[in-house]
């Protein structure tokens, strides 16, 4: 299994919204909206990597009020 952990930048009042929608998304273990420079952190977790990116890191990048992801692949 590969994890995951991904910060968003989301739109101002945008957080709560997309967070529930996050919180929808299959590979998804965890969301949680966070204070400091990113709005939601998110953990993940697939079977490869490429899961991993496609299925969550590429598909928020899509959500209406994400301005900016940075993942973080997990290395243990």
């Amino acid at each position: 299994m590969v994890r995951a952990f991904i910060t968003i930048k989301t739109t101002a009042g945008k957080s709560a919204d997309l967070l529930e929608i996050i919180q929808e998304m299959n590979a998804v273990i965890e969301a949680h909206v966070v204070a400091g420079r990113y709005d939601i952190i998110v953990e993940a977790e697939g079977d490869e990597v490429y899961e991993v990116i496609h299925a969550v890191a590429t598909d928020l990048n899509e959500l209406d009020g994400v301005d900016d992801t940075r993942t973080y692949i997990c290395l243990e």
